[in-house]
């Protein structure tokens, strides 16, 4: 798309969502520029110099889904730490038409060139060029069951492009005790049930009365929602368990390793320690998982279906990669033994 397009597309926009990204976008800038590694640089023995050090992924390509809600958030989700990582070429591809809202946010944070195009044939395009679409190094961004397939294909291609992490449906776990309020319960529960019907969401709590409440909070919720139909959907594959106690909820919610964990407890905190599966972690009544899906400054790029018992969210360390360096002196070169 042309700068005129993406200039008149930004004049199109309210002052106050503009000025929403602005925010959200120096959280995003804050959180992710404190990942930076600090290099490594050591001596393992006299005259054995060892380093690590990091290098931008030269060429990214971002795919943003096109759909009724934009989702310029990803936007500024992958586009953030991609500038601060130092890639050299960061291109954008979504279906046509690209809503106002995702072609803010490209030129907001330093998207290079935005194209008109959607899809399995995106990702195809990304992996192995065209005669406009550059090709590049790494996809990132979400889809739908056709651009998810599209991107493990090319992953495994040596001629294709590595992907940032496996996708699957959108997921929520919230541990709540009878300290929580049960109304921000359900809308933590609604509030990813919308996001698809193949979206799933989960209660665990060790109180009976709790657990009646929150079903409750859900129906009276639901009928005032706009996407209740697809919520309604999400709901029939989704539970409200009642545990023991609240050790069991940790156990079980390690188990499933949800995408997003919400606790609202008591003391919400001292359960972090004890979790070990979770893509992005929300603690206390105040903590929605809205506000890390906008402006908190966490990624909202999460690993689903489990795959957080071996991914972690995405970061900093997605956009660049690492290289040792080693250096021997002569001395150390020429000795019999480099243990000695």
């Amino acid at each position: 798309m042309s700068a005129e397009e993406i200039a008149a597309a930004s004049e199109r926009l309210s002052d106050e969502l503009k000025q929403a990204m602005a925010v959200a976008v120096k959280n995003i800038e804050t959180f992710h520029t404190a990942q930076k590694l600090p290099p490594v640089d050591v001596e393992t023995q006299p005259g054995v110099r060892c380093q690590q050090v990091t290098r931008p992924v030269a060429s990214v390509g971002l795919y943003i889904p096109g759909g009724s809600a934009p989702l310029f958030s990803t936007v500024l989700m992958l586009a953030t730490p991609a500038r601060i990582a130092g890639c050299k070429k960061v291109v954008l591809c979504s279906p046509p038409p690209i809503a106002d809202e995702i072609l803010y946010a490209a030129q907001l944070c330093g998207v290079q060139d935005v194209f008109n195009v959607g899809g399995a044939q995106a990702i195809a395009a990304l992996a192995f060029g065209t005669e406009s679409v550059p090709k590049v190094d790494k996809i990132f961004g979400p889809g739908n069951a056709f651009v998810t397939e599209a991107k493990r294909q090319v992953s495994q291609r040596l001629d294709g492009a590595a992907i940032d992490m496996p996708a699957g449906p959108s997921e929520v776990l919230v541990i709540a005790d009878s300290g929580a309020t049960p109304d921000f319960v359900a809308s933590d529960l609604l509030s990813q049930a919308e996001h698809g019907p193949d979206s799933q969401v989960i209660l665990l709590t060790p109180d009976a009365d709790m657990a009646h409440q929150v079903a409750e909070a859900v129906e009276r919720q639901l009928a005032e929602l706009p996407r209740a139909e697809t919520a309604r959907q999400a709901l029939n594959a989704s539970r409200l368990i009642v545990t023991k106690d609240l050790a069991q909820c940790v156990e079980i919610s390690n188990q499933y390793g949800p995408e997003h964990l919400i606790i609202q407890t008591r003391n919400a905190r001292d359960l972090v320690d004890g979790i070990t599966s979770a893509g992005s972690v929300f603690l206390g009544d105040w903590s929605p998982e809205s506000a890390g899906d906008y402006a908190s400054g966490t990624n909202h790029v999460l690993p689903t279906y489990g795959y957080t018992a071996t991914c972690s969210s995405l970061g900093l360390a997605d956009f660049q990669k690492r290289m040792t360096v080693q250096e021997l002196t002569p001395t150390r070169f020429l000795c019999p033994g480099l243990n000695h």
